[in-house]
């Protein structure tokens, strides 16, 4: 017998075992200005209202916005009215689209990449503008339990009642199903199989059965489901062929270009500076280009004009790397120096990163600064404040 669930209705705090988002949404006295990190549809509140008084498209059913609206949300673009839609993803328009389109069909969307990839960044944000909510979240880890994806119980109200509707306390999976919203999971392939494997009814016949009541809920129109996983991952916790079979697969690669690159860490450390009142940083677009430049060379393995071939550290050097190195580069130039990003501040923050095994790292790196950056023209002050954290 089907069953609707009614996410008011429950309190995730009866539980010990709490679902996975419980506490992800800000309390009701902290408001959007306070809050350190807001969600993507209160962040970009203002965006999605413009998109949604323009879109005159076709929306599948329960979307905010039309397949069209959510692609240039993420992409960015001007409206008729002159609005400016930021972009939230640089990369391959066709890898949005695609990705957009697979959440209007039967079949669930894994995002898939090397880390830092922003594969959190575009499944939050593909949330926001598809159901207007992205905190329906199952966080995984090694010890994440089957309950978090399908329910749980509120213990007291079990053993005095026994099974019921009042005892039950669905997962965000269960609550997106009955209302037809998007569920997210993250780190799909860290989670243990044998719970990995709790999505395949999910996702095949669109039913969670709740065997102790002996009914079901089943998900409604404009139900679907985002999870993430690395290629540094694989072989953690692989996907069965058959849960694997549920998902459409999109590879979100790192950015093309040093370009592409330089302008991704340059607006999201522009934003989290702001969150974080930091004072912008005037001249610090050549220390991006310098740490993007390096951490590029350092992945790539040869350098940028092809000319010399590099040794690669174990770390991925991903593009959220270079975000964090220059994000706590500019907090150094505004506490601690005069406000001008410096290659003082970011070169603690490289050798962080590139370093990670002792031994081997700690090697490549010394012959990357002595080959490579030591020759470059324009360089020479950004050699010195490296060697000098490096010595």
């Amino acid at each position: 017998m089907p069953v609707s669930v009614e996410p008011t209705s429950v309190d995730p705090g009866q539980n010990g075992s709490a679902p996975a988002n419980a506490g992800a949404g800000a309390p009701a006295d902290v408001t959007e200005a306070e809050a350190l990190r807001p969600h993507a549809e209160d962040a970009f509140a203002g965006e999605l209202a413009a998109l949604a008084a323009q879109d005159d498209r076709p929306r599948p059913a329960r979307w905010k916005l039309s397949p069209w609206a959510v692609a240039t949300y993420l992409l960015g673009g001007t409206l008729p009215d002159g609005t400016v839609i930021t972009p939230k993803y640089v990369g391959p328009r066709r890898i949005v689209e695609v990705a957009v389109t697979t959440l209007a069909t039967d079949r669930a969307l894994l995002l898939l990449g090397v880390p830092g990839t922003a594969k959190t960044w575009v499944s939050e944000h593909l949330a926001a503008a598809v159901s207007g909510d992205s905190t329906l979240l199952v966080q995984g880890t090694a010890g994440t339990p089957e309950e978090a994806i399908r329910y749980g119980w509120n213990y007291a109200r079990l053993l005095a009642h026994g099974p019921s509707r009042d005892a039950l306390v669905p997962s965000p999976v269960m609550r997106a199903m009955a209302d037809g919203m998007t569920a997210r999971v993250e780190e799909l392939t860290r989670i243990p199989a044998d719970v990995q494997d709790t999505l395949i009814t999910i996702l095949s016949e669109k039913t969670l059965p709740i065997p102790e009541l002996g009914q079901e809920v089943q998900a409604v129109r404009g139900f679907n489901l985002i999870a993430t996983a690395n290629d540094r991952d694989r072989g953690v916790n692989d996907l069965s062929s058959a849960l694997r079979r549920r998902f459409n697969t999109v590879v979100l690669p790192l950015p093309e270009s040093p370009e592409a690159e330089v302008d991704i860490v340059s607006r999201r450390v522009d934003q989290i500076g702001r969150s974080l009142d930091l004072p912008a940083a005037p001249d610090g677009l050549d220390e991006i280009r310098r740490v993007v430049t390096v951490f590029r060379e350092l992945r790539d393995g040869v350098t940028t004009d092809g000319r010399t071939k590099l040794k690669s550290p174990s770390g991925t050097l991903s593009t959220a790397e270079a975000i964090s190195v220059v994000t706590n580069g500019l907090a150094l130039a505004a506490h601690f120096g005069d406000g001008v990003l410096r290659p003082g501040d970011v070169a603690a923050g490289i050798l962080g990163a590139v370093v990670r095994d002792p031994a081997a790292d700690r090697v490549i790196w010394q012959e990357y600064l002595e080959t490579v950056v030591r020759e470059r023209d324009g360089w020479k002050d950004f050699y010195r404040a490296c060697r000098e954290v490096s010595v």
